[in-house]
């Protein structure tokens, strides 16, 4: 295992993905709980939005045959075609268990019954756990799937789609501590535009140029959240003048963790929070 320099040891965005993937059923109220007791500082969950205009927390915009069983507790068929989140309502979408048959992909995960919350409840339980614990206030990094390709399909146009989770956030008082992140360049700019004072975060994979991903931006993130693999000192170098953070996603085994934590990140997005805080310790 990789040691770690004294200046890596420092205050950090500790996120857990989709909640506690790992141990927990991804973008469940367990997992969220679970993951503020391990210790994390930044809650990390992906919304959709269902037929009747709610906001689903969902990685997929449709309910996955991976890990979800309809209420009958029969495997899903063509999921994408017959589960579409964007047309059903969400009474009819609550009724799948997207926890009890695990994750072949997380071993460990327990399989416990959940179904899909909406944001809404999710910042309600979360702000009451909190208070009831004495935990310090947790932040919110909500991510918007979308793409212009599944605009009117999978989800609403950029505008819809953005107002509508805007709206939950400051319905919830909690404008201060949420950041949004996306992929699609289109809501981050929409954002920047109309909300000026929510924080945002870039997503970038296989188009990891950071560069000409703020050129394309056309105006400054506040993160900039790319995958693990593509990260370098140089780039860290280039970012952190421009006083952008650097929190890269999704880094789960012990060696990674340590070689990310080596690089200076200020931020780590991981399915297993907890080897991040065994690595720091």
């Amino acid at each position: 295992m990789t040691v770690l320099s004294c200046n890596t040891i420092k205050e950090f965005d500790l996120q857990g993905h989709r909640g506690y993937r790992g141990l927990y059923p991804e973008n469940s109220t367990i997992g969220f709980l679970k993951s503020l007791d391990v210790g994390v500082n930044t809650i990390e969950l992906d919304v959709v939005i269902s037929k009747d205009k709610h906001v689903v927390v969902s990685h997929e915009p449709w309910i996955s045959k991976n890990i979800c069983i309809d209420q009958n507790g029969n495997r899903i068929i063509n999921d994408k075609e017959n589960f579409n989140i964007y047309s059903m309502e969400y009474n009819e979408i609550k009724k799948f268990d997207c926890g009890i048959i695990g994750n072949e992909k997380f071993p460990d995960q327990k399989k416990i019954s959940v179904f899909k919350p909406t944001l809404n409840y999710v910042i309600k339980i979360i702000e009451n756990y909190i208070k009831e614990k004495g935990y310090k206030p947790v932040n919110y990094n909500i991510e918007i799937k979308s793409s212009n390709e599944t605009d009117l399909i999978f989800h609403p146009d950029v505008k819809e789609f953005s107002e509508l989770v805007v709206n939950n956030i400051k319905n919830n008082k909690i404008l201060e501590r949420t950041t949004i992140q996306s992929f699609d360049f289109r809501v981050l700019k929409y954002i920047n535009k109309n909300y000026p004072e929510i924080g945002l975060s870039v997503l970038v994979s296989e188009n990891y140029d950071p560069q000409k991903n703020l050129d394309d931006l056309s105006f400054l993130p506040d993160i900039y959240s790319p995958n693990y693999k593509f990260i370098n000192k140089e780039d860290l170098e280039y970012l952190k003048k421009k006083k952008i953070k650097i929190i890269p996603w999704t880094v789960n085994s012990y060696s990674d963790i340590a070689k990310i934590l080596n690089l200076g990140v200020d931020g780590i997005i991981s399915d297993y929070p907890e080897r991040v805080l065994e690595i720091k310790k």
